[in-house]
């Protein structure tokens, strides 16, 4: 027996008996090892729910197939020409919602780029001791948006689309009313045009953006839509969605979600009136941070917004 044969002998005292085993290699046990890796990820992929049947011709009696794993976002691809060569501003006026926030990023990065948008989402947070004004929040992303997106989507970030029929494309012919009346869970009358809307920059410049003057919730879409019949421009809307009012999911819950509906003082009766002064040529903010997140994979920009209020203009900008 040469040396190597006697390293390997390994003598079993009970029984006197020489056994011999052969030299050792770690090859073979890697090579097995990534087989069944191989073999248990390709086992998930077909037992888990919306992913086909189980393997054997059909679901196992007693065992509901499991929720698959959530995708992982798409990669970044919008260099390729089937992109299309205009980029939408995402607009998200925000404040202390951050359980919609940790789902809508991921969700909407995920919509546009299926349907290749070239994208980039703003999260506009108002970090001020003011009443929360999303009109003007909206203001300050457009003017912050960069000279590399071309439209813009004002976007409620409880509002997720369902149907990927819905257009997110470049609005040439005029604003695009994504979350129409027929179409939203809530809002219905045929004015309104709050919730998701596509303008080009130009035609948001035409209508001088939107007024600073509502502070508190609602009302300020309303508003808009004055202004933008008042610039010649038509609002158009979705065709052919045959969802309804499951076109979309909405995040908002109303028992613990307070909205700040409280009118004060002059407020009740201004809160009607359109506003011929101001918008983007008087919109008063300074950028307090500028941060690039990952959600989830997903790029996003924060922006924490402090406001400025003319308490003699607008007293209404805080609860004293």
């Amino acid at each position: 027996m040469g040396p190597a044969r006697r390293r390997a002998a390994l003598r079993l005292r009970g029984g006197g008996a020489l056994l011999l085993l052969p030299r050792f290699s770690v090859f073979p046990l890697f090579c097995l090892a990534l087989l069944l890796g191989f073999a248990s990820l390709l086992w998930l992929q077909l037992s888990c729910s919306g992913e086909g049947p189980a393997p054997g011709g059909g679901q196992s009696r007693g065992a509901p197939l499991q929720p698959c794993p959530p995708q992982a976002p798409l990669p970044p691809v919008e260099d390729e020409p089937s992109w299309g060569p205009h980029r939408l501003a995402l607009l998200v006026p925000f404040r202390e919602r951050f359980e919609e926030l940790l789902t809508f990023v991921p969700y909407m990065h995920r919509f546009l780029s299926t349907k290749r948008i070239r994208h980039h989402i703003f999260i506009l947070n108002q970090v001020d001791h003011f009443r929360f004004n999303r009109a003007s929040l909206i203001n300050v992303g457009f003017l912050e948006s960069g000279n590399d997106t071309d439209y813009i989507a004002m976007h409620d970030v409880d509002l997720l689309p369902l149907n990927e029929q819905l257009d997110y494309s470049f609005p040439e012919a005029g604003p695009f009313h994504v979350a129409s009346p027929e179409l939203h869970p809530l809002y219905h009358y045929k004015t309104y045009v709050g919730g998701i809307l596509l303008l080009t920059k130009q035609h948001y410049e035409m209508c001088n953006g939107m007024s600073n003057r509502f502070w508190g919730w609602g009302r300020e879409d309303d508003e808009f839509y004055r202004r933008i019949k008042g610039a010649g421009l038509q609002v158009r809307r979705p065709s052919g969605i045959t969802t309804g009012y499951e076109t979309f999911q909405h995040l908002h819950d109303p028992a613990w979600r307070k909205r700040d509906q409280k009118r004060i003082a002059a407020q009740k009766q201004e809160q009607f009136k359109v506003d011929r002064k101001g918008g983007l040529n008087n919109v008063r903010y300074q950028i307090e941070s500028r941060t690039a997140l990952s959600v989830a994979g997903a790029p996003c920009t924060v922006l924490n917004v402090l406001l400025d209020c003319d308490t003699n203009e607008t007293p209404w900008c805080t609860f004293g």
